[in-house]
């Protein structure tokens, strides 16, 4: 079963950490992005850029309207995801306890609806590798 692991985080406080803890940041999360590797659990994940690059759309009465900024103004921000495909809840709780996330902010981690006529990722891998 597909889940996403959602980290969030206080997007201000990358910016006061002294240059070695961001590198020994970034060497967290890449360390923890080779264990999904490596495990054969991880389908996709990123980084996202500050909250400063958001652009909200909402459609009212028919009509969009597009804002600047986030949807919410949290002291939390959603500073990136991974999506992971493991056996149950209990293997993606197991995967976000270890997500360095944890250690600045929380990772909400919530279960993919199955979908009917999108291709799953295994299967544009195939379709990708047969061209």
């Amino acid at each position: 079963m597909e889940y996403m692991l959602m980290i969030y985080v206080d997007e201000a406080g990358w910016p006061k950490m002294t240059q070695a803890e961001q590198q020994q940041g970034m060497a967290a999360y890449t360390a923890y992005t080779e264990a999904l590797t490596a495990a054969g659990v991880l389908r996709a994940g990123s980084r996202l850029q500050s909250t400063t690059t958001a652009t909200t759309v909402r459609a009212t009465s028919g009509t969009s309207q597009v804002l600047d900024g986030p949807y919410a103004d949290t002291k939390e921000q959603l500073g990136g995801f991974y999506l992971i495909d493991v056996p149950d809840l209990d293997a993606a709780l197991a995967w976000a306890a270890r997500c360095p996330g944890t250690r600045h902010g929380v990772v909400e981690v919530r279960p993919l609806w199955p979908t009917t006529g999108i291709p799953s990722q295994a299967a544009r891998e195939t379709a990708l590798r047969s061209v």
